[in-house]
């Protein structure tokens, strides 16, 4: 899908297919976990605002990948302005909430950073299109589904939709088939366990059975 937006950022995420959530990944592990997901072709990065050290964390990654063109590092759980603010100054190039908060998609459209709030209704989807989303964030998307996603793109198949919670390989391909743009994964990518022992290969892994839902989808 190519979107009617000029924004780089946006088509960037859109192409990847995949928005990594990294929710309470320590930041000692962020960028091994970031590598490991990179390596199985997950290139879009959402680190959790409610994690630990998060600022640290995207300043860590937008370091690191800086002369990656094809990674994006951005922030995720953002509720207000002045974490969305913090974000974009620590490195993030995206901002996603669960919900809509229009003092977030303001801060966002200021500084030029692609912004996707949160909804689970058409009006709430329509309300956070016009006030200047980017692109919206499903969610929670196990429970809505695929066939939810689907009524929704039928009148507003303008708006780029990406489905978030409870997404993972068996499911990918469903939403995608309905119409999202793309889907955000944190359970079905990181593993805890995994990274605790220090078997970063697993997060790859799961990271290539997702990519590869997603894009036989496509």
């Amino acid at each position: 899908m190519t979107l009617m937006s000029t924004h780089e950022d946006l088509q960037q995420l859109v192409d990847s297919g995949v928005i990594a959530v990294l929710r309470g990944v320590e930041r000692d592990d962020v960028v091994d976990v970031a590598d490991a997901l990179i390596e199985g072709g997950v290139t879009t990065l959402e680190v959790t605002a409610d994690t630990p050290g998060a600022m640290d964390s995207i300043s860590d990654l937008a370091d690191r990948y800086a002369d990656r063109d094809d990674v994006l590092v951005g922030a995720g759980t953002v509720l207000d302005a002045e974490t969305a603010r913090a974000a974009l100054l620590a490195g993030a190039e995206f901002v996603v909430s669960p919900s809509t908060h229009e003092d977030v998609i303001e801060m966002c459209n200021r500084y030029g950073a692609v912004v996707a709030p949160g909804v689970a209704t058409p009006t709430e989807a329509v309300e956070a299109y016009q006030a200047g989303a980017d692109v919206l964030k499903l969610f929670p998307a196990s429970d809505l589904g695929p066939s939810f996603l689907s009524s929704v793109k039928g009148p507003l198949g303008q708006v780029p939709i990406v489905p978030t919670g409870g997404v993972g390989p068996d499911n990918a391909g469903e939403f995608i088939e309905a119409g999202a743009v793309a889907v955000g994964a944190g359970g079905s990518l990181i593993d805890d366990e995994a990274i605790a022992a220090g078997d970063f290969g697993v997060l790859t892994e799961n990271a290539e059975e997702l990519v590869a839902a997603v894009e036989d989808a496509k």
